[in-house]
């Protein structure tokens, strides 16, 4: 019985659905440390949940404008600009 499961599930078909799975897994875990970890609203301990509301808008401005969003600030929004550039203005 165990060993028709483990047939079923690891077929090679399978395995993009495990890392689309696994990325998107990543994605959620990256955010969770970084909300933990760097974000001025979230107080793990208990001395710093007993501050209260913080009036602390140069953290929170720090942390909404990080380096990724400073970045593609004034990009384009496109993922593959000489593509879309290639199909729309053809030569």
């Amino acid at each position: 019985m165990a060993s028709s499961t483990i047939n079923r599930w690891l077929r090679p078909e399978v395995y993009p659905l495990f890392a689309a799975v696994g990325v998107a897994v990543g994605i959620c875990g990256m955010q969770l440390v970084r909300n933990i970890c760097i974000n001025p609203e979230v107080r793990v301990s208990k001395e710093t949940r007993a501050a209260g509301v913080l009036e602390n808008f140069a953290e929170g401005e720090k942390y909404a404008e990080h380096s990724l969003r400073k970045f593609v600030r004034n990009r384009a929004p496109e993922i593959m600009p000489s593509i879309n550039g290639f199909f729309t203005y053809p030569k």
